[in-house]
């Protein structure tokens, strides 16, 4: 379905189903990550419903879920075990609600652009390893309690039923869609089980659902620098997980509905919802790719579907606890695994051979790391070899060329960027012993870009100056030129104003930066 401006009957049908598939899946993730952070179900549920709320409201991108994840949870852990039972649990509150301060102020400071440098396969790297985290996470609900696989009939049973469920997630669009395909997964399957009695695991073995409003309350914890000293660097991490995750899903989900979205109003959404749910009794969270993944395929494209999950969520806590927990995990298990299917980038497989070898490299690396670690990790590893192949591929493409001018000065026609990775050719490319006094650099088609190079042209200049001859430099860009005069190279006897088409020649300073 395109995205439109027009709210009817058919549109709303679409939207408040797709909230409602949506709504069912969250249940299981939420109580899941609740128990890996270790703390009770319904911190988790709390979460999902007021993050998922808040960011459906004002977030970023129309169509995205957000909850508690996995990725959070993770972090989350090893902050509530570092105090007795029900004590580490409001030490959480309190880092949410500052992790949700820091998302706002990176938010405000518009900080969330910065996602734009994240290339290409990075994100491929991103969605393959979440899909392969997402598949991981569903095998836990083949094994029991203890952590042993389930009985070999029961477990045969549950796989039945999860080919079932994808089976009639995959057909249905073939045959319509006036019901979103999860949605009826899910109903064909759980009306089975309810009929016939399966002897299978139950949303209701999890965990009881059932519960109350949030209610407001301020963290039990002191409100002191010894305290803000131990949480702020949980909270820190914990901001920048979830903003990473949060805005590599507002983009994914832009590619796949074609819709356009603010980065840094997601970061406000994203800090907003975390700061309301610290004061609310919620873990937190994020953007979740395999909920959002439900929601477009669901048919979800407005805020509409977002509000409706939310809204469904606190339905089931507060009445339809009874209902839910008589759900299959398997139906459930069956929708992961199709987002799973949907999610990786099956395409990356096939071009590792076309595309450059170190765009491969990072493909498989961050699709690793983000299994073996956590996605901020991935991100990050995957961003620094990419900046550092892209530098060294710049770095070897400096090179010159040279002239005679009739007046007989030498004349060294620059071609490449002159950054830090190139600042060493480009010294070695002078001879200073051999040449004639008057030597010109041309930056026709070069450009000065930090300091490194200002450190270059001095080092060149002052080479020549010891040895009785002096440089020149000719065609800077005005931000060369601006860059240059700023540091106090440039010799220039009054104020100009140069353009890229006038060979104004300038004499070069030395001993401005010095050396070490």
């Amino acid at each position: 379905m395109a995205p439109t401006s027009k709210l009817d009957a058919s549109v709303l049908r679409v939207e408040v189903l797709a909230g409602l598939t949506v709504a069912l899946a969250l249940v299981p993730e939420a109580v899941a990550f609740a128990f890996v952070a270790g703390v009770p179900p319904l911190v988790g549920l709390y979460a999902a419903f007021i993050v998922g709320l808040i960011t459906a409201l004002i977030g970023g991108r129309p169509g995205m879920i957000s909850g508690a994840t996995g990725a959070l949870a993770v972090v989350m852990v090893s902050l509530v075990a570092a105090f007795p039972p029900g004590v580490g649990v409001q030490y959480l509150f309190a880092t949410v609600v500052v992790m949700g301060i820091i998302q706002i102020f990176v938010g405000l400071m518009q900080w969330g652009k910065f996602i734009r440098l994240v290339p290409h396969p990075v994100m491929l790297g991103f969605v393959n390893g979440l899909a392969i985290v997402i598949g991981k996470s569903q095998l836990d609900f083949f094994r029991t309690e203890g952590g042993a696989w389930l009985p070999p009939e029961q477990l045969l049973l549950v796989l039945g039923l999860v080919v079932l469920t994808m089976a009639v997630i995959w057909g249905l669009p073939k045959l319509t869609s006036a019901i979103p395909a999860p949605l009826a997964g899910i109903g064909v399957t759980a009306a089975i089980v309810i009929v016939l009695g399966l002897p299978v695991p139950n949303v209701g073995d999890l965990a009881d659902i059932s519960g109350g409003l949030p209610q407001f309350g301020l963290p039990d914890v002191p409100f002191d620098m010894e305290t803000l000293r131990f949480i702020l660097p949980y909270a820190l991490i914990l901001a920048a997980i979830g903003l990473i995750e949060s805005l590599l899903t507002l983009n994914l989900v832009g590619e796949i509905t074609g819709q356009r979205g603010g980065a840094s109003q997601e970061c406000i959404a994203q800090g907003t919802a975390n700061t309301v749910t610290g004061f609310f009794g919620g873990m937190g969270g994020c953007a979740m790719i395999g909920q959002s993944m439900i929601n477009v395929k669901s048919g979800g494209r407005t805020r509409i579907s977002g509000i409706a999950a939310a809204l469904f969520l606190l339905a089931f806590i507060l009445v339809a606890s009874p209902l839910i927990e008589l759900i299959p995990l398997a139906a459930l298990v069956g929708v992961m695994f199709m987002v799973v299917i949907g999610t990786f980038a099956w395409n990356s497989l096939k071009i590792l051979a076309r595309v450059p070898r170190v765009d491969a490299v990072v493909i498989v690396l961050v699709t690793i790391v983000t299994v073996a670690t956590d996605l901020a990790i991935a991100v990050v590893v995957g961003v620094i070899i990419s900046a550092l192949a892209y530098a060294w591929q710049n770095a070897t493409r400096i090179r010159s060329s040279t002239y005679r001018t009739p007046e007989g000065a030498k004349v060294y026609q620059i071609k490449g960027p002159l950054f830090f990775g190139s600042a060493t050719g480009f010294v070695e490319m002078f001879d200073p012993e051999n040449d004639p006094s008057a030597v010109i650099v041309d930056f026709a088609e070069s450009r000065v870009a930090d300091q490194s190079a200002l450190q270059a042209i001095e080092a060149v200049a002052a080479k020549y100056e010891a040895a009785g001859k002096r440089i020149q430099l000719r065609h800077l860009t005005r931000d060369c030129h601006k860059l240059l005069r700023r540091a106090g190279h440039l010799m220039v006897d009054s104020a100009d104003d140069p353009d890229y088409a006038v060979a104004a020649n300038y004499g070069v300073r030395t001993g401005i930066l010095g050396g070490h």
